[in-house]
């Protein structure tokens, strides 16, 4: 999720009433919903950002060690404001708490939706997607802005807003599994194999529609499914070749840049650009056609 979400998950949070716990609640809150994405870092670097981040710092390891290390940065901080002005002091135990709640939010947040996580980090480099929120969703910041806004005069309020987030997750998460459901049937129906691979994801500010990416071999097609009640898919009518066995682009393939990005991408496909004889890599979980958009990778000229 974006940072805005992840920061009205602590504030919600700390409206609802965990202010209560210790001085600095709300500081360690927010800033735990937003620390595993420390990573960001990498955009000053060379690294493709892409094969870097929701690695390490939303790994396992980091899901251990970032909220102790977060509750001694405000430790200290809480010695270095009592010098100055004597004040309430913090309860380390609830803010060793507080810190574990926001990183293991911001991280299933992030596995929530497309884009997805590496969990077994540093152990493993697989991703878990979990498909069942859209990556900036107005509904969540509808009822967690609302909620924080609301709760500063009456904490029952966020309370609210946090039970609506709530529920509005745990039903994204049903929905996805029974759309993915009838997307198998779906396919299973048009003779297509039962190992057929497959993504079915929200759309923005509507949930109840759904868009599907099919892997078909040397293509992708595209797909939607509604619910009204009931789920219903239907193929979009169109797709996009992958071109990853061109022969033109095989040497493009090895380079470093062109793997990281293999590493990341989960529908990958290539498109040559032949006013710049450039290689592009995108993938069709953020790109219908063309080589331009934040998730394509431009790689060496065309010879």
């Amino acid at each position: 999720m974006d940072n805005l979400c992840h920061s009205l998950v602590g504030m919600a949070l700390s409206r609802a009433g965990l202010h209560k716990r210790t001085a600095l609640a709300t500081s360690t809150l927010v800033i735990a919903n937003n620390l595993p994405d420390i990573d960001v870092g990498v955009f000053l670097t060379p690294t493709l950002a892409m094969s870097f981040r929701r690695g390490w710092t939303h790994g396992v390891l980091a899901q251990l060690t970032l909220p102790i290390a977060l509750t001694g940065a405000m430790l200290l901080y809480d010695r270095y404001r009592n010098k100055s002005s004597p004040t309430e002091r913090v309860v380390p135990s609830q803010i060793l708490l507080l810190s574990y709640l926001g990183v293991l939010l911001h991280v299933f947040m992030d596995f929530a939706n497309s884009y997805g996580v590496r969990l077994l980090m540093p152990f493993s480099e697989a991703w878990f997607y979990g498909d069942a929120l859209y990556i900036v969703d107005p509904w969540l910041y509808l009822t967690l802005g609302l909620g924080w806004w609301l709760g500063k005069r009456n904490p029952r309020a966020a309370r609210i807003g946090v039970a609506l987030a709530t529920i509005y997750v745990v039903a994204m998460l049903a929905s996805n599994a029974v759309a993915r459901r009838e997307v198998a049937r779906g396919l299973a129906r048009a003779g297509r194999p039962a190992d057929t691979r497959f993504m079915v994801t929200p759309v923005v500010v509507n949930p109840f529609r759904r868009e599907v990416v099919i892997d078909v071999g040397d293509r992708y097609e595209k797909g939607n499914l509604w619910f009204d009640p009931r789920p219903h898919f239907r193929p979009a009518g169109f797709g996009i070749e992958k071109g990853l066995d061109s022969p033109g682009v095989q040497l493009e393939l090895l380079l470093p840049r062109a793997r990281d990005f293999l590493r990341w991408s989960r529908f990958p496909f290539v498109q040559i650009d032949p006013a710049q004889r450039a290689v592009w890599l995108n993938d069709y979980r953020y790109a219908n056609a063309g080589p331009y958009g934040w998730s394509a990778v431009r790689l060496e000229q065309v010879q």
